[in-house]
């Protein structure tokens, strides 16, 4: 409620600070009233009540951001931006509104900040008709962080849910399945024989932060993203070692995604999560 208190002078470090401030009491308040939910405090006719209130919580909260930040926003590149799901929810996540084009190969890159445990949950993931893992990226309960292709599953050695800034890249062909992870700049493993010849299907569904087990929903909290987001980009061939590498040390004229490219007009964001500011390299951790 202190929001309108806020001086458009305040704007910067100090204003991130104090919306940092009342969003983590907000996430407690919230967190508060879903572990009330999911432990049937609450009967069947009052459930979706709550769900309701605390959706509109939550966008409330994310509009009164977004009208404090505009200033800021006004003055940005369209790529400086990071999204926030603070929760473990099943209606907080982002929506690509592009769609993939068939690929015989790709490289997926991010910036990802979690601490989430156990697993933080899908970074991303990819449906489409008749195939809801067509493409995904998650990391659940106690498990390693897996991609999926088709339903086939890769084990990617990341080692990420540690609270920092971590860039990492995922490449794929079609041929033989041959797949490449890297963490921080560095090739962390590889390994082939993932849904080989199998191209990734067009016309789909790209969710950040969120499983879909339909077409564009039937999500799972248990499997939902808890942490922060940047430059997800998308390409329709495999990165050189020498790219990732500059990606993920900003060492390089920064390269964006052929098929997908980070920027706030491609996305938009649902149930309460956010976007911050964010300039990759120079506020890590």
């Amino acid at each position: 409620q202190h929001f309108s208190r806020l001086n458009a002078s305040g704007q910067g470090s100090n204003l991130k600070d104090i919306l940092q401030n009342k969003i983590d009491d907000l996430e407690k308040q919230v967190l508060s009233r879903v572990n009330s939910l999911e432990e049937g405090k609450f009967g069947p006719r009052n459930e979706s009540e709550e769900r309701g209130k605390i959706e509109s919580t939550l966008t409330s909260l994310h509009q009164r951001i977004s009208d404090l930040e505009k200033g800021q926003k006004d003055n940005r590149p369209t790529d400086r931006f990071q999204l926030t799901f603070p929760l473990r929810t099943n209606y907080m996540y982002a929506k690509v509104k592009k769609s993939l084009p068939e690929m015989y190969a790709f490289s997926v890159c991010m910036w990802m900040k979690s601490s989430a445990s156990p697993g933080m949950g899908t970074p991303f993931s990819y449906a489409v008709p008749g195939q809801a893992n067509e493409l995904v990226l998650i990391e659940w309960g106690n498990n390693p962080m897996e991609i999926l292709i088709n339903d086939k599953v890769a084990k990617l050695p990341f080692v990420i849910n540690d609270g920092k800034w971590h860039h990492i890249c995922i490449t794929w062909t079609t041929r033989d399945g041959v797949w490449e992870a890297y963490q921080d700049g560095t090739q962390a493993g590889s390994g082939e024989n993932l849904a080989p010849y199998h191209p990734i299907k067009p016309q789909g569904v790209l969710v950040l932060g969120q499983e879909q087990d339909t077409l564009g929903g039937g999500f799972d909290a248990t499997q939902a993203f808890v942490g922060e987001l940047a430059h997800f980009n998308v390409w329709d061939r495999k990165l050189s070692p020498g790219e990732v590498y500059g990606l993920a040390t900003c060492s390089s004229k920064a390269l964006a995604g052929n098929v997908i490219a980070w920027a706030e007009a491609n996305i938009d964001v649902y149930g309460g999560a956010t976007k911050w500011t964010f300039e990759a390299c120079r506020q890590l951790n």
